[in-house]
């Protein structure tokens, strides 16, 4: 077994590798987005500590049914705080065959890089070791303490049907449907209405639901979904009236228009035959200056005060040096051996070159190609990315939906936080990121947060000045841009509709504008809206436009016809 230790966006990642497969820490993962929240708030919750007694029941002859009912009874509570139990670690603080085997590596139980690994030595030494007593209390959190919270917020479509609620904040206005059984068909109508998205032809926008002809196959396929009623037989009650549903239908189809901004869903797919692979290219490795690294880790016995060595395994050795980079760089997707092989030799060989050329000996090089590997292939591969060409006899355009319905957002809110009036100006800017903001008679979704508060103020410009507008959650458009070696996705800060244009807003900080980020971004948004309006002028609906608004610009005094300047064309 093998451990290192990588840094990602400035926090320490531990890798350990055994046997060939690379295992990454979850929990520094989960640290380093909500420290120790996700960790304590799971190990806290009662239905873990339920589900952990059954799986030890289950698993551990010597399971120690007292004791676990005890720690039961304080699952929740600030007492049971980040309290560690033998039933939550692995298989737990116990031995295997329910006593000394006499053999090390059975009776051994390994604590590797814990974070408070000299306390949990310093308290196994004294004569009162909770550990003796397999509870061992770590610092508990102040009752006080400010918890993130999760919210998930539906839009503003489905509370006007009556179909959910408003998560915390207060209506509008009252729900379009009134009966139970109203609601019942309206929710009927949006699932048959998400079936039409795929069919562009015959809705390749949602107004094209305000026909007739269509109303009324949506209307047939309501019925043939929709449960009958049931009436109160023992009670003597009359069968319920019977439903109009095409009124129902009509009045859902009203209220979609007006709470929705059609999204469609489009791919630009290669035609014809597709060729695609890398250009040969001279590896940059001036930023690669790997040191060999010591295989032992050094523990202690805490009974005996024992210290030991253990010596790290290798994660298989090959034969030729290359091998370690180029097994590792064919586990890419998109890299192919067969067409691949003699590139993926020479970037290999260029890799190995370069370590020979400042490491004493074969052994050093060999350690640095088995220990970094992954690393090494990582910087390789994105360098492989600035190469890659693909060639097809031509691309086209697929709308393959012609609208979509809009997601539902999980916000993370720390806790205490009130829904805040958008127009207001926080008093703790810093962390803005945490609070939630509501108050809109525009917005399609009853809250949203901002990263800034230069997003805040936009919002009261949309508020002031555009038809509706929202802050769209991720998966809305799954539009990904390129970056190095990646390709995540872009989501927008802002979509907003006039009376002329449907507008993609970017709002960024003013020395960011040139950021590689922010620029593939931009790229990415730009050729999407040319797409979307190119679709748009088949069907008479509004064109696209791509904004990128400095954050010095969003003042109160402008509107947001003054923002169509920040629009950025397609080259």
């Amino acid at each position: 077994m093998k451990n290192r230790v990588i840094n990602v966006q400035g926090a320490d990642v531990a890798i350990v590798s055994r046997e060939g497969q690379d295992y990454i820490s979850l929990t520094d993962m989960l640290k380093a987005k909500d420290g120790d929240f996700f960790i304590s708030d799971w190990l806290r919750n009662r239905n873990t500590v339920e589900f952990l007694g059954i799986w030890e029941s289950v698993y551990n002859p010597a399971f120690n049914y007292g004791e676990f009912a005890t720690i039961k009874s304080q699952a929740g509570l600030n007492t049971y705080a980040r309290t560690l139990v033998e039933q939550s670690i692995g298989r737990g603080l116990r031995l295997p065959y329910g006593k000394r085997t006499g053999v090390d590596a059975v009776d051994r139980l390994s604590i590797i890089a814990h974070d408070r690994f000299q306390e949990i030595i310093d308290d196994a030494n004294r004569a009162d070791s909770l550990i003796k007593l397999k509870v061992f209390e770590l610092d508990a959190p102040d009752a006080g303490d400010d918890r993130p919270q999760s919210m998930t917020v539906a839009p503003n479509v489905s509370t006007a049907l009556g179909l959910t609620g408003v998560g915390g904040a207060t209506p509008s206005a009252a729900p379009m449907f009134a009966t139970e059984r109203e609601r019942q068909a309206a929710a009927v109508v949006m699932d048959v209405l998400v079936t039409y998205e795929v069919n562009t032809l015959v809705a390749p926008t949602r107004q094209a639901l305000l026909g007739e002809a269509l109303q009324a196959q949506i209307a047939q396929a309501v019925r043939e979904k929709l449960p009958p009623a049931q009436a109160d037989l023992a009670l003597g009650e009359a069968a319920a009236p019977e439903l109009d549903v095409p009124s129902v239908v009509r009045r859902t189809v009203e209220v979609v228009l007006k709470q929705t901004i059609d999204i469609p869903r489009i791919a630009v797919v290669p035609r014809g035959e597709v060729t695609s692979g890398f250009h040969p290219f001279t590896l940059d490795v001036s930023g690669l200056h790997l040191q060999p690294k010591d295989r032992s880790l050094v523990g202690q016995n805490l009974h005996d005060h024992r210290q030991f060595t253990l010596s790290a395994q290798s994660g298989g050795t090959q034969r030729r040096l290359e091998d370690y980079i180029v097994h590792a760089l064919i586990d890419y997707d998109d890299i192919d051996y067969i067409t691949q092989a003699s590139l993926l030799y020479d970037l290999a060989g260029q890799m190995v070159a370069h370590l020979r050329s400042y490491l004493t000996d074969e052994n050093e090089v060999r350690n640095v190609l088995d220990l970094d590997r992954q690393l090494i292939t990582k910087n390789i591969y994105a360098q492989m990315q600035a190469h890659f060409y693909e060639s097809a006899s031509g691309y086209e355009v697929e709308v393959r939906r012609g609208f979509t319905a809009l997601k539902e957002p999980t916000y993370t809110v720390g806790a205490g936080q009130v829904v805040r009036d958008y127009r207001e100006t926080p008093d703790e800017l810093g962390r803005i990121k945490q609070m939630v903001f509501g108050g809109f008679a525009r917005c399609l979704y009853p809250v949203q947060k901002f990263d800034s508060d230069t997003e805040r103020k936009f919002a009261v410009m949309l508020e002031r000045d555009a038809i509706k507008w929202f802050k769209p959650a991720k998966g809305q458009f799954q539009m990904f841009y390129k970056l190095g070696a990646e390709q995540p996705e872009y989501v927008p800060d802002f979509v907003a509709e006039t009376d002329h244009h449907l507008l993609m807003c970017e709002t960024k900080a003013r020395n960011e504008m040139t950021a590689a980020d922010v620029v593939a971004k931009a790229r990415s948004g730009v050729l999407w809206c040319q797409h979307a309006s190119d679709h748009a002028r088949t069907t008479g609906a509004k064109p696209w436009k791509y904004l990128l608004v400095p954050h010095d610009a969003v003042t109160a005094d402008k509107r947001l016809i003054d923002y169509l300047t920040c629009e950025i064309s397609a080259q």
